[in-house]
């Protein structure tokens, strides 16, 4: 997804990230994929489980979402259901620790799956494909000059613009996933037997550093892998709403 080009006009300092922070009803028919007219993409996170017996609904509306224009979806694996007989090949704690971080901004009594974040701002049940739809529209429409992204040539660094910085502040998050739909093969659990399949799933969760409304240049983590792609979020410290986000194209 093309970023906006902009030109840093004051670059503080090169700060490197380091700190990493890694009864389900029947799904609703596929949304039919709508164009996204937004300025800044929509991000749409899904909390997920290769073992929780009613996400794979989810995973396919999601999967639906990533493929329209103006929407960047994203497909995080937690693994507090692995006890009931299959790990999940693709979680992380960290992951968990993210939604869960959703769950106190969001006022929510706790954490499930699978569970659809739009932007930081909402969250809806991931089975419920017209909620999910129709919240990736009304949010496509909120937000009004956020911060501005560019990655510098050859992808090593990306520059955040000037802006209003939210209570609480912002911080800068990279965000390596691997492009696509995956399959796994599920041999235990209440899944045992099925291909889970999963699109954009995530690898790795990197904090950048503090965004404080000024032009600021950050160092990128290295790919581990050729395959994966990295988006750049820019989200509130406090209430965890995004205020842009953008794909490196590389």
């Amino acid at each position: 997804m093309n970023t906006r080009g902009f030109i840093v006009a004051a670059v503080a300092a090169l700060i490197c990230g380091g700190a990493v922070e890694s009864a389900a009803r029947p799904a609703a028919p596929h949304p039919a994929v709508r164009n996204v007219r937004a300025a800044e993409p929509v991000v749409v996170e899904l909390f997920t489980a290769q073992g929780c017996s009613g996400c794979t609904g989810a995973n396919r509306v999601v999967e639906t979402l990533a493929e329209t224009p103006g929407v960047i979806a994203l497909t995080w694996s937690v693994d507090y259901w692995d006890y009931l007989g299959w790990a999940d090949t693709f979680a992380r704690p960290e992951f968990a620790q993210r939604q869960r971080a959703y769950q106190a901004a969001l006022r929510l009594r706790g954490v499930y799956t699978p569970q659809v974040v739009i932007d930081g701002r909402r969250q809806v049940s991931g089975v419920d494909a017209d909620a999910v739809q129709d919240a990736v529209d009304e949010e496509a429409t909120r937000r009004i000059f956020p911060p501005e992204v560019q990655f510098r040539e050859g992808g090593e660094a990306v520059g955040i613009g000037s802006g209003r910085v939210p209570a609480g502040g912002a911080d800068v998050w990279a965000i390596t996933y691997r492009p696509g739909r995956q399959d796994v093969s599920v041999s235990g659990g209440d899944n045992r037997g099925q291909v889970i399949g999963s699109v954009n799933v995530v690898r790795s969760l990197t904090r950048l550093g503090a965004w404080r409304g000024q032009p600021i240049l950050l160092t990128l983590p290295t790919l581990a892998d050729a395959q994966d792609r990295t988006v750049v979020l820019v989200q509130a410290r406090a209430d965890r709403r995004i205020l842009t986000a953008a794909i490196r194209q590389d």
